[in-house]
């Protein structure tokens, strides 16, 4: 089987078990179009790697105090992180100053950008992001100091929020661990809410990018809304309400197609 097709029917049984909450083997099956024994195989090898819990023949979303590894998260949403990168390269030019946060979907655009953009700066605390920039034509990064934290290959230590307070960028790529049916921005804790704010700070505009599988994963720190951001880039189907208030605060809301981001998988 095509590593591609694996991928999309992976990151379909999550979209699936985060809309629904929880599902049987059987209903995901009969939704996905494949046997119940692909399913299982599929299911097995999404608990081994901490994304889902099987429990009495039905599977759901993990609850976790913390993010999972980092290697497993690459594996989630593929197509749609490559829609937000995309997405967010249209706001971003030649010349441009940038921070960039941490997380996977901060690291699809950090590569989108290195491979279309000329002479950017870059401000990270993200190790993935500098290799990503590797290739970026008359790029100059600066990385933060501090404690690695070496599951994830970044820094959100004091030394990195002292580090982004020093910069003055055009715009900040950043992401979370989780939205609120109610439009609030989570995150697994207060050091990673500390560093989201830090990114922030240091921008004149302030891109948020989720995948739309961190729509209702309640999480237990928060800070900020979605509407306190310039531009939220995602495939999340936020409520009508929720996409009022984004408008009543001038945030521009850019929802990618997973119909086509699926085809690019």
């Amino acid at each position: 089987m095509r590593r591609g097709e694996l991928n999309r029917r992976r990151d379909a049984i999550i979209r699936l078990l985060c809309e629904q909450g929880e599902m049987s083997a059987t209903d995901l099956a009969t939704r996905l179009g494949v046997s119940v024994q692909t399913i299982r195989t599929d299911l097995r090898e999404l608990d081994e790697a901490a994304l889902v819990q099987r429990r009495h023949g039905n599977a759901r979303l993990r609850q976790q105090s913390e993010n999972i590894g980092y290697a497993p998260r690459m594996s989630v949403a593929r197509s749609e992180k490559q829609q937000i990168a995309i997405a967010v390269k249209s706001l971003v030019g030649d010349g441009s100053r940038v921070a960039l946060g941490t997380g996977t979907t901060v690291e699809a655009c950090a590569r989108i950008l290195a491979a279309t953009c000329k002479d950017l700066f870059v401000a990270t605390n993200n190790i993935h992001a500098v290799i990503a920039m590797q290739g970026a034509e008359g790029a100059s990064v600066s990385l933060a100091g501090g404690a690695v934290r070496l599951r994830d290959l970044d820094l959100i230590g004091t030394a990195s929020r002292d580090f982004f307070a020093d910069y003055l960028v055009d715009i900040a790529i950043f992401s979370c661990g989780g939205i609120s049916l109610a439009g609030e921005v989570l995150d697994y804790n207060t050091d990673e809410i500390a560093a989201r704010v830090a990114v922030a700070g240091c921008a004149v505009r302030k891109v948020l990018v989720v995948d739309q599988a961190k729509l209702g994963r309640e999480l237990p720190c928060r800070k900020h809304v979605l509407w306190d951001y310039d531009v939220v880039v995602s495939a999340a189907a936020f409520s009508k309400e929720i996409l009022d208030k984004c408008a009543d605060a001038g945030c521009e809301v850019i929802q990618v197609n997973t119909l086509h981001a699926a085809r690019l998988a």
